[in-house]
């Protein structure tokens, strides 16, 4: 049960412009897929799947560790870790303090122009990133071979289903130069309403999140409050990425208090978020400060937050993910999971993860509904029932790649000429004087 070989495919498939406070989603979504090839051990080969962002570093980083996968067991993922950190670490310093890490802790790191090859050696925060994404793809391998679903794995499953919030975003009616799409345009209060109804009726979601830190805070706390008399029982969560400074966090913390189920990443940093969390009753959540486990004891001295938001991609994969419910509970943190742009194979990895952690306090964050439509998995688009989703059945992951639509998106790739994400850069192609510096207000 030897690995053969690692195919690593970059692909691009459509987003919606979605406006955050970096920026404006570019038209096009830049992902991998990875494929893991192993040898069954009978003169077969099952693959394991996993997928990640697409940047060019990452692809280059992923390469340069499949180049030394073959011939090492699919069971070993300790030994992956090493080497992750021995090909990619090095003698160089490198900060990987939480100040350093604040701003690359998504998919939605604008990347420096001189970023042409991977630099080395990365950043701790970003060997995780790379080992998560081949971990997914090594323990889906494993559990084919084994017959047994990832989440048997895992511990097993203290869930049979996942719930999961629907993720709300101010947004153009559509790219310019293209025609409207399906969910229109959110701009104010009405528009971010329309926005939810259509999501709940589609998919049951029983919570909502709004992403801030697009519109001045009066505008938004007026979306929340227009969100709270259509759902009057939804649970409501903001997330403003840091948009504001701490005397902002605090004015709007007291206007949304009893209106709002936790605030995310209202202002940027340990010592702040500890200070507002010290003024109000609203649980703080954070994706953006607590980020590694490092991250727990300063946090916890601090007062800093209530809420964790765990990611596969980058808390050192699908075990990382568990073993981070394990600490939260210990901290007396409430755990969550967030989200960026994916597809079906990282969404089957959230809700294995999910259904194998036993502290799971909220819904799961998830982009799914906006990029569903473009899934690569035979299986999508995966189903939503009632805000939550089922452990894909079947063994590893439950998914099965679409060899076509893999090659359909890679071509959309290549035809791109695009390897980085940058939506600060393309909200500024029609908004040159647009204010993106954080925080804003």
């Amino acid at each position: 049960m030897r690995i053969l070989e690692l195919r690593v495919t970059p692909i691009a498939f459509a987003d919606p412009p979605l406006l955050n406070a970096d920026g404006l989603h570019q038209p096009h979504v830049l992902r991998a897929v990875l494929e893991l090839v192993v040898d069954d051990g009978r003169g077969g080969t099952v693959t394991g799947l996993g997928e990640c962002t697409g940047h060019a570093f990452q692809l280059d980083w992923l390469t340069l560790v499949g180049q030394h996968l073959h011939g090492r067991s699919v069971f070993d993922t300790s030994a992956l870790r090493l080497l992750v950190d021995a090909l990619l670490g090095g003698a160089a310093e490198v900060d990987d303090s939480p100040e350093a890490s604040w701003r690359v802790w998504s998919d939605r790191t604008e990347a420096p122009e001189s970023f042409g090859t991977a630099p080395l050696p990365a950043s701790a925060f970003d060997r995780r990133r790379v080992y998560s994404a081949l971990e997914v793809a090594f323990l889906d391998a494993q559990g084919r071979l084994l017959g047994l679903p990832v989440v048997e794995l895992l511990g097993g499953r203290v869930r049979e289903t996942v719930p999961y919030s629907g993720y709300l975003f101010y947004k153009w009616a559509g790219h310019p130069g293209a025609a409207d799409d399906e969910f229109g345009e959110a701009l104010d209060p009405e528009g971010i309403v329309r926005q939810a109804r259509l999501l709940v009726d589609r998919h049951g979601f029983g919570s909502l999140k709004l992403k801030g830190g697009v519109m001045p805070p009066d505008e938004e706390i007026e979306a929340i409050r227009a969100l709270r008399r259509e759902f009057p029982d939804a649970p409501l969560r903001l997330d403003p990425n840091t948009a504001w400074t701490l005397e902002t966090s605090r004015r709007v913390a007291d206007e949304l208090t009893g209106v709002l189920e936790y605030l995310e990443d209202p202002v940027k940093g340990l010592d702040d978020m500890g200070r507002l969390a010290a003024e109000t009753s609203i649980p703080l959540a954070t994706n953006m400060c607590v980020v590694k486990l490092e991250d727990v004891r300063p946090a916890i001295l601090r007062g800093s937050v209530a809420i964790v938001l765990g990611d596969h991609h980058y808390w050192g994969g699908m075990r990382g993910t568990t073993t981070l419910g394990d600490v939260c509970l210990a901290a007396g943190f409430g755990l969550s999971m967030h989200s960026n742009s994916h597809l079906g194979i990282s969404l089957a990895a959230m809700t294995h993860a999910a259904a194998a952690t036993p502290l799971l306090s909220y819904a799961c964050d998830t982009h799914y509904p906006w990029n569903r439509s473009s899934d690569v998995v035979q299986e999508g688009p995966l189903s939503f029932v009632d805000g939550a989703l089922a452990i894909p059945e079947g063994p590893g992951l439950g998914v099965t790649l679409d060899q076509a639509r893999l090659r359909a998106a890679h071509e959309t790739y290549l035809g791109l000429g695009r390897e980085h994400r940058r939506d600060g850069d393309y909200l500024r192609s029609f908004s040159p004087d647009a204010k993106l510096v954080l925080p804003r207000w």
